[in-house]
């Protein structure tokens, strides 16, 4: 068997919004395409190392089995040129997920999907038994949207599912350029020409990190760091972590109230303990636009939410910052002049800054009285219900 080596001239002109890339350069691509769609492996580049791109069905994966000497019982990840496809392979995403989508791709980062069962069901439906078998494992997933632009446009040609290793022997180091991966998979031909173990090589110049992807496993359980790479433990963690904050007044009664139920309702229904949340992904906090920092929450509302079994004792009152404001994904609110005081400042904001309960603005009890108070929390706890409810969808 003979290597094909195709050298893509303008690897720049192929990202979207630029100028059109060269017929010559697409025609190459469509061939690449065309040639693992006929079971054939192609070395491809992307921002990390070099891949080997194969059709997920049991001929070419036999093949590849072969070349990378594999357990059989493993599997290979997922590549997807655009990350609006995830939909096609993972149905259910749990909020940290759909963060981490959003944030980390196109990009270094390989995401590990723990898959529900119903959905695995599903998916056999989709694509047939066998083709989840060869995907799946365990009912997890991996799966990568590279950001390079020859690899993104390469797998959106492919209309079939399309699996990549890294481009390297057993015992190598993958390699981060055409010639590295050239001289691993082929030899000099007898008659000219290279023969090799792979049908084409995509020469995209240089990878631009060098270095392999970050792979994270994730579910409702809690995430974790599998392979260290390009994005460190903390910057994943940024990633992921959806930050809901709710806001009053003082931040000694409503709001503070409100992170308390919420607290209580993610942990029973992620089944995890309210001091786990973060690590699982879910930072719950309050602040009050016109606060003083340091200060307890009021006797009223701690009564109220020790009658539900929430306890904010601890709860120390802190002044709304930008920062906050910036980090938050999700933004409650009490009052329309709470909502107009943070829209006027950070206008940015207006599409995750809302009211808490959709009935309307949730009175200040302050001062009023501890059935003021029940009345007033149990508005809240209703409106956190159904909140985090449409959350957790």
């Amino acid at each position: 068997m003979r290597t094909t080596i195709l050298k893509i001239n303008d690897p720049a002109a192929l990202s979207k919004g630029k100028v059109s890339p060269k017929a010559d350069d697409i025609e190459k691509l469509k061939q690449a395409a065309d040639c693992i769609g006929q079971g054939g492996l192609v070395v491809f580049p992307t921002e990390t190392v070099y891949g080997i791109a194969c059709k997920a069905d049991q001929k070419s994966l036999a093949k590849l089995d072969e070349l990378k000497k594999r357990d059989i019982d493993k599997r290979y990840t997922l590549h997807i040129g655009d990350k609006n496809k995830l939909a096609d392979f993972v149905p259910t995403l749990t909020p940290p997920a759909r963060k981490l989508v959003e944030n980390a791709w196109p990009g270094p980062v390989t995401i590990v999907f723990e898959i529900d069962p119903k959905d695995i069901n599903l998916l056999k439906k989709q694509f047939g038994e066998k083709t989840v078998e060869l995907l799946y494992k365990d009912n997890a997933i991996g799966i990568r949207c590279p950001e390079n632009d020859i690899a993104r446009e390469l797998l959106n040609l492919c209309k079939f599912p399309v699996v990549a290793p890294s481009a390297n022997i057993a015992g190598k180091e993958p390699a981060t350029n055409a010639e590295q991966a050239i001289e691993q998979f082929t030899s000099p031909a007898k008659q000219g020409g290279l023969s090799g173990i792979v049908d084409m090589v995509l020469d995209g110049g240089q990878c631009k990190y060098k270095k392999s992807s970050t792979v994270v496993k994730i579910s409702a359980n809690g995430w974790e760091i599998i392979r260290e790479g390009i994005y460190s433990e903390q910057q994943i963690r940024k990633m992921l972590t959806v930050n809901i904050l709710f806001v009053c007044t003082g931040n000694t009664c409503r709001s503070p109230m409100a992170e308390g139920f919420t607290k209580k309702l993610l942990a029973k229904k992620l089944r995890t303990n309210i001091d786990r949340l973060e690590y699982i992904g879910y930072k719950v906090t309050s602040a009050g636009i016109m606060a003083y920092d340091g200060i307890g929450a009021s006797p009223e509302s701690i009564r109220f939410c020790n009658s539900k079994g929430v306890n904010i004792t601890s709860h120390l009152t802190q002044r709304l910052t930008s920062e906050m404001i910036g980090q938050a994904d999700y933004i409650f609110v009490m009052s329309e002049g709470h909502r107009n005081d943070i829209i006027r400042l950070f206008p940015a904001v207006a599409k995750r800054c809302m009211l808490l309960s959709d009935s309307g603005e949730i009175e200040d009890p302050i001062g009023r009285g501890f059935e003021v108070y029940k009345e007033v929390g149990e508005i809240i706890e209703k409106a956190v219900n159904k909140r985090i409810g449409e959350l957790l969808k």
